[in-house]
């Protein structure tokens, strides 16, 4: 037996012990489960506790049949790590079979170089069958790379490093877990706190960096990330479904996947608008307009308020009606608390009058003069409570903002205004809008951390829709400026992390490219910038966007140019689909930017 057979034996015979022990983790965590159900705790605590051990117990047996490491570290002080996307243990009190790749330990995995080793000897690559479910006999090969007596010469390329980046690209994406380098490593551990902006062409692993980051903040803060929530966020349903297996696979569950639209249908979408009608929906121009107009519904009070108690009447001067409105307008609260504040100080007026004339009163008295109807009629003629639809149709309708040129007023005024606004029919570009007026009328909740894929087609009134939920979290923004194909795709990364709230997040380039060819960038380039081979997929191109396969057949490249006035940036996101093979059918003459 060669050295190289006797090390495999041995870490298959490992692999067969890490499998037994998961297995038993598995098991000990429905005991867990049964045995916690029976814990005479308190019932928020005991709620709690369950519901830990019911998701722990839901993780571990959902957890996909692969290998369970891919990597190794032998340290220079003797210790021994293997790595892989979760971790495993024996008992409590002794060390973990395999270190999750997420653990600071793990790092320098991915960071470690002959002129960095970062207390590493040696680096050991582990090679699997393809397609593997973690049987010990798929464990085929082993790669050792040793760093700290290694000359600090070009790093040797890892073979079975290569082979896992090239392998074929077959149904939904995966994990990158065994495969990220070192500025890739860098992203997905940036701190929580840091908002982070990655651009990056075609193949240079934008989604999975995202993703990845993902996994590893949901790693390092567990409770604060499930109290305040994490969300991705791509550009269509069909690339959510491409990417869903991806977190699971990390050992993270539950975990929302949405686009913009569905995150904003309040309504169903029963219209479509024309494109300068759009075009002016999704700028930020309309912040200002519906702003306006929903504070335009608030007014200076007309007359003194008379409020009646039994014999006697308590009276609130017009002028200081007028002072507690102007003053909570100047506060600029959200709508529907500025409404509140009102009352509340109206109220307090009507308190210290009660409280010269005949001592503190107590808090039912409080209470009924807050629901008395003169205050509420008083209420509603300063600051009318308003839902966020009446005042989109109400925009719509008179289209009459000075703030707009007459075209703009034109393009989005209702050719047939519906008889109120409960019966209109609303276009995907409205339901932006109603999310705007009612951020304004009430703040939603904010998740701690967003993650935006394909975020280079996002126009300023969606960004302003995902700042709102994001309002105290962070974001990792991916994109690429290249492959921008609305008609309002951003031109410039500080611009739209502006309209996100995130104008200090740091832009950072991925400039090597993992995917694909070099012959296919150079094609798809030079017009933007001078699944199993028993199965086809066919789709638009407008479906096309971060998606990726083996063989991709690109049909008549000058009808997709035509299509749209960014039609060459569309064309460019079809051509760059391809991993290993490009084809181009044609009839027409192709594109002249094609030809260089």
């Amino acid at each position: 037996m060669t050295s190289l057979d006797h090390e495999l034996s041995r870490e298959r015979t490992y692999h067969d012990t890490c499998r037994a022990a998961l297995a038993r983790m598995i098991e000990g965590a429905d005991e867990q489960v049964v045995t916690g159900e029976d814990v005479s705790a308190s019932g928020a605590d005991a709620e709690s506790l369950g519901y830990h051990l019911r998701s722990y117990a839901k993780q571990l047996g959902e957890e996909p049949e692969s290998p369970l490491f891919f990597g190794r570290l032998d340290l220079a002080d003797g210790r021994s790590h293997h790595i892989g996307r979760r971790r495993i243990i024996e008992h409590p009190a002794e060390p973990p079979l395999v270190i999750d790749w997420r653990a600071p330990v793990s790092r320098a995995f991915y960071q470690a170089s002959a002129r960095d080793p970062q207390g590493v000897a040696v680096r050991r690559r582990f090679g699997w069958a393809p397609w593997s479910k973690g049987a010990s006999e798929d464990l085929t090969g082993l790669e050792d790379e040793p760093l700290v007596s290694a000359a600090q010469g070009p790093a040797a390329v890892s073979r079975i490093l290569a082979g896992e980046i090239e392998r074929p690209r077959v149904g939904p994406m995966r994990d990158i877990a065994a495969t990220i380098q070192p500025e890739q490593d860098t992203l997905v551990r940036s701190e929580l706190a840091q908002s982070v902006c990655v651009q990056g062409a075609p193949g240079t692993g934008k989604t999975a960096v995202g993703l990845h980051r993902a996994a590893y903040l949901l790693y390092t803060h567990p409770q604060r990330l499930v109290r305040s929530g994490l969300l991705i966020l791509g550009p269509n349903r069909t690339f959510l479904s491409y990417i869903a297996e991806v977190l699971p696979a990390l050992g993270e569950g539950g975990i929302r996947q949405s686009t913009v639209d569905d995150e904003l249908a309040r309504h169903p979408v029963r219209a479509q608008d024309t494109p300068e009608a759009a075009a002016v929906k999704h700028s930020a121009l309309m912040a200002a307009v519906l702003h306006r107009a929903l504070y335009g519904r608030v007014s200076a009070p007309a007359e003194s308020l008379a409020v009646p108690d039994g014999s006697y009447t308590w009276r609130i001067p017009l002028a200081e009606l007028a002072r507690i409105v102007e003053e909570v307008r100047a506060e600029a609260p959200p709508y529907a608390v500025g409404r509140e504040r009102v009352r509340t100080r109206a109220v307090r007026v009507l308190q210290l009058q009660a409280e010269r004339r005949a001592g503190v009163p107590d808090s039912e008295w409080l209470r009924r003069m807050g629901r008395a109807r003169p205050v509420s009629a008083f209420v509603d003629s300063v600051w009318p409570k308003v839902g966020p639809e009446e005042i989109v149709a109400e925009v719509l309708t008179a289209a009459d903002d000075p703030g707009l040129t007459e075209g703009e007023r034109e393009a989005i005024r209702w050719a047939k205004p519906p008889r109120s606004f409960k019966s209109a029919k609303w276009s995907a570009a409205d339901l932006v809008l109603i999310d705007e007026v009612a951020g304004l009328v009430e703040r939603p909740e904010s998740y701690g951390h967003i993650v935006i894929d394909e975020a280079q087609d996002l126009s300023p009134m969606q960004c302003r829709a995902i700042a709102r939920r994001v309002d105290f979290g962070s974001v990792t923004v991916l994109g690429d400026l290249a492959q921008g194909t609305t008609p309002w795709a951003a031109r410039t990364w500080p611009e739209l992390l502006a309209h996100l709230g995130k104008d200090t997040a740091a832009v950072v380039p991925l400039t090597k490219g993992f995917r694909v060819p070099e012959a296919i960038v150079e094609l798809a380039a030079a017009g933007v910038t001078g699944r199993e081979a028993s199965r086809v997929s066919v789709l638009p191109a407008t479906l096309a966007k971060g998606l990726e396969y083996d063989h991709v057949v690109a049909v008549e490249p000058a009808a997709i140019v035509g299509a749209e006035p960014r039609g060459l940036h569309r064309l460019y996101v079809v051509l760059t689909r391809a991993v290993s093979r490009l084809d181009v059918l044609h009839c027409r003459p192709l594109p002249a930017e094609m030809l260089g």
